[in-house]
C-alpha cells in the first residue's frame, strides 16, 4: 500500500510595498511641475518613510 507523499516545490514570493506622498509643486505647466518634484525626490528633499505607507501586495511564482 502506497502512502500519499507530498512533494515540496520552490516558490518565489514577490513583496511589493507602496509608499505615497503628495508634493506641492508650483510651475507654469504639468511637465515642469513633474520635473521639479522629481528633482526634489532625487535630491532627497522629499523622503518617503513608514508614515507614507499605503499598501502591501504579494505575488507568488512557482519555480521549477
Amino acid at each position: 500500500m502506497r502512502k500519499n507523499v507530498k512533494v515540496e516545490k520552490t516558490f518565489h514570493i514577490e513583496i511589493i510595498e507602496t509608499l505615497s506622498q503628495i508634493v506641492e509643486s508650483v510651475a507654469e505647466d504639468e511637465q515642469t511641475a513633474l520635473l521639479k518634484a522629481q528633482q526634489l525626490y532625487r535630491n532627497e528633499e522629499v523622503v518617503l518613510d513608514s508614515e507614507d505607507y499605503m499598501d502591501t501586495k504579494y505575488n507568488i511564482f512557482e519555480w521549477e
